[in-house]
């Protein structure tokens, strides 16, 4: 068993885009192994700012001699079918086959062996195919070059037990007399790329070394490797630290580390250290300071200026307050201890702030309502109207939701005041902040109606109808944020899905999942008693939208929410299918209800006996489907004959009536005690009666019904049909 270190060096890969090619590359060559017949034990990839690595180990010298059987047709079969199954085999003639006779007849049987190859060979080819068809966001060509990469691709770096491989990446010119290798003929993998071990040198679009290079500017020379400890090392000590989460770690703590040594705290932020850690081979955090001329610009301000145009981190003073220092990450090791790169960024900051001040001066000479005229001009979507149409439904459906709220939460709700932050909520998007950071929708909007000296709940309102963005984010708890924030984002899904504009797969190119479980959260948290589809018909505003299928939307939105509180997901589909549940509050309460009640040994066992009598139903059913029809009446109580069955029915009705009404004042729980109750006479029900009573088919026709009870009975709380047992 050997190992294997695998580098593709090149131009900087984007900071976005290094993750996700690094599990590509695993996925790709792994799978490339395995195809062609080589195991392995481990494999890990990793990426820098300029490469992409492949470490693995457990990898047989040679792929294993393969004997594989096919059996083909009948020898007498039709010579169409015959030569069929010669090609798909790979065979000339039947002369290459065997008759078997296997007690149904005499076939055709091809046996194939393929011997092994050396994992050099398979190795050449895998990359071959790996480089032809990565799966690059975005790519490009340079040059004369046909590869395509994301990056400028310089070189290639492959050390197998200890031998780097050597030679080029050509293109595979299949339509050339003189092409390099015959993909199909090789039985590989048709290719447009290969590498190929002594190619000429005129066609060499990227070479393979023995060696690789160190950071660029610290270390430029070449590296000689001779395994993936040996690459690590040699590279550390070249000022390249290959794993990104170590490079995390490092501008972390010595971040958190200049912090503390200047009376400051970091401020947390996990998506600009991913993206930092992208952006350098060997970090070197250094603590800046802003001009405390620009302190008095809103810190979001600050905050998204920093993080956006220059990758700096934000710091917090120890009363949590913006603090007037920052902390760039270099990329190098300076000589004078980064005095330079720390005076070069605050040069550069300064620049930045200015222009952020001007948008911050100039907007607060404009109120919100005189920039609305100019939300006229602003298309939302073709066809969905500008945002000057928007914010009239906006306004519309936020009073719509004050009014269906049918226990009190916008009871002392100003309605002027709602009306307000309904109105204005877009009107920041005319500001020249937001043109420049458009991160700050709303939130500008909220400081200039703040300082306009509007009422508070309506600029934390406009402040807020963004929220929430996240399952980590801030939801609003007043009741004008509320209704305003719930009113734009079931806009957006109601508007879309209007016009069948939703999401496939893994694309949602609006974002409506996320106003999904944004209005989830909203309603969920603030306990806001909503029937959802009436919400859906306001929301349309005369527009035909299927309101069961965007309901079925919310529905995976909530399982995922669900899920992640540990609240089965089964249990949602329970409530669910009950078929007239949009009430998102009562659904939660019905759905922790079940879920502590199956957790009992009593639900435990009403589910065995619930699911024993459906499939006994069902299984009749299918045998004879006019009894279907007559299953469905109630059972005649004159032919309850043992006393299992007439205890059974007797419970059945005494569950009905303790059930119905605790549902009717959503005490779950004691509709769920009432089930309970079922479980012993259910027991002995299936212990002592004989349902199927062949001789009898009134008696059996009579039980079918009081199964069927059972099952009715049951569901009247939820489907117990959609639990997993």
């Amino acid at each position: 068993m050997a190992k294997l270190v695998l580098e593709f060096l090149s131009e900087e890969i984007p900071a976005r885009m290094q993750a996700r090619a690094a599990e590509d590359l695993k996925r790709l060559f792994t799978e490339g192994l395995t195809q062609a017949g080589l195991d392995f034990a481990f494999a890990a990839a990793f990426a820098t700012p300029r490469r992409l690595v492949l470490a693995m180990d457990g990898i047989p010298l040679r792929s294993a001699d393969v004997r594989e059987e096919k059996r083909g047709p009948r020898t007498d079969a039709p010579a169409r079918a015959i030569e069929g199954f010669l090609k798909g085999a790979g065979l000339n003639s039947l002369d290459q086959c065997e008759k078997r006779d296997t007690g149904k007849g005499e076939f055709y049987f091809a046996v194939i062996e393929k011997k092994g190859r050396n994992a050099t060979e398979v190795l050449r080819e895998v990359i071959g195919k790996v480089l032809s068809g990565f799966p690059w966001p975005k790519s490009m060509r340079w040059g004369a070059r046909p590869l395509v990469w994301v990056r400028p691709l310089q070189q290639i770096l492959c050390v197998f037990n200890g031998v780097a491989l050597k030679g080029g990446i050509v293109e595979n010119r299949a339509d050339s007399p003189d092409f390099y290798f015959d993909a199909a003929a090789q039985g590989g993998t048709g290719s447009r790329f290969v590498f190929v071990e002594s190619p000429r040198a005129n066609d060499v679009i990227v070479p393979a070394r023995e060696t690789t290079r160190g950071h660029r500017f610290m270390a430029p020379g070449e590296i000689r490797v001779e395994g993936y400890t040996d690459y690590v090392r040699k590279l550390k000590q070249a000022y390249v630290m290959v794993d990104a989460e170590e490079r995390k770690a490092v501008i972390r703590t010595k971040a958190e580390t200049a912090c503390r040594e200047a009376g400051v705290t970091l401020v947390k932020d996990d998506a600009l250290l991913a993206e930092v850690a992208g952006l350098v081979e060997w970090p070197v955090p250094m603590m800046g300071t802003i001009d405390r001329a620009f302190m008095d610009v809103p810190a979001e301000v600050l905050i998204t200026s920093m993080k956006t145009h220059q990758r700096y981190f934000a710091c917090h003073t120890r009363g949590g307050e913006l603090a007037n220092r920052f902390v760039v990450v270099a990329n190098t090791v300076a000589p004078d201890g980064g005095r330079e790169i720390v005076a070069g960024n605050e040069r550069v900051l300064r620049a930045r702030l200015s222009d952020a001040r001007f948008f911050w001066d100039q907007d607060r000479k404009a109120k919100l309502a005189d920039r609305l005229p100019a939300l006229k001009d602003i298309v939302f979507h073709a066809k969905l109207g500008t945002q000057a149409e928007r914010v009239e439904r906006i306004v519309a459906l936020a009073q719509a939701i004050m009014k269906a709220e049918s226990c009190g939460f916008f009871h002392m709700t100003d309605p002027a005041h709602l009306e307000a932050a309904a109105r204005l909520a877009k009107a920041d998007l005319t500001s020249g902040m937001v043109g420049e950071f458009p991160e700050l929708q709303g939130v500008m909007g909220g400081y200039y109606a703040q300082l306009e000296g509007l009422p508070l709940e309506v600029s934390n309102a406009i402040a807020d109808h963004y929220a929430p963005t996240g399952p980590e984010s801030r939801c609003p708890h007043s009741p004008v944020s509320v209704a305003v924030a719930l009113a734009d984002k079931l806009d957006t899904l109601v508007g879309f899905w209007a016009i069948d504009e939703k999401p496939t797969g893994s694309k949602d190119p609006y974002a409506l999942r996320r106003a999904a479980l944004g209005s989830i959260r909203l309603v969920t948290e603030n306990g806001l008693r909503l029937k959802l589809t009436d919400v859906f018909k306001a929301a349309a505003a005369g527009r035909t939208i299927n309101s069961g299928e965007l309901l079925a939307f919310f529905a995976d939105r909530l399982k995922v929410q669900a899920r992640e509180q540990g609240v089965r997901h089964d249990l949602v589909n329970a409530v669910f299918a009950l078929g007239d549940e949009d009430d998102l509050v009562r659904l939660l309460a019905r759905v922790k209800a079940l879920q502590a009640f199956v957790g009992s040994d009593d639900g435990k066992n009403l589910l065995v006996a619930y699911n024993r009598a459906a499939n006994i139903v069902k299984a009749e059913e299918r045998k004879d489907k006019a009894l279907a029809g007559q299953i469905k009446s109630v059972p005649d109580p004159a032919l309850l004959e043992q006393a299992e069955e007439k205890a059974v029915a007797a419970a059945l009705e005494g569950a009905a009536a303790s059930a119905g009404p605790a549902l009717a004042r959503e005490d779950f729980t004691a509709a769920m005690s009432a089930l309970a109750a079922l479980r012993a006479p259910l027991d002995a029900f299936f212990d002592k009666v004989t349902v199927n009573v062949a001789e009898r088919p009134d008696l059996r026709l009579n039980r079918l019904r009081l199964l069927r009870r059972i099952s009715a009975t049951i569901d009247s709380v939820a489907d117990f049909s959609k639990i997993e047992s």
